[in-house]
């Protein structure tokens, strides 16, 4: 399904374990641009209930050049072969 632009889905986030994890999370397009959405359900001190929201880059693992994680163990030995030990 092709997402329209400027529009978004949210759900309820069953995976919160701390008040710093949102209570929903989601995708949108913003002008032309994926992006990740979470929100809190908070409440002012007058008793007011609202959404604070956080949009941010998708999440990506990180891969080094080439996507091969036994090359970055050897960068990381490589870099130790000057030690005296």
């Amino acid at each position: 399904m092709e997402q329209k632009n400027n529009t978004g889905a949210i759900f309820k986030n069953d995976y919160k374990k701390t008040d710093s994890h949102p209570d929903y999370k989601g995708k949108a397009l913003i002008d032309g641009v994926e992006k990740e959405v979470a929100l809190w359900l908070n409440e002012s001190k007058s008793g007011v209930k609202y959404f604070s929201a956080k949009f941010s880059k998708p999440y990506q693992a990180e891969v080094e050049a080439g996507g091969n994680e036994d090359a970055k163990h050897d960068a990381q030995r490589s870099n130790l072969d000057g030690l005296p030990f």
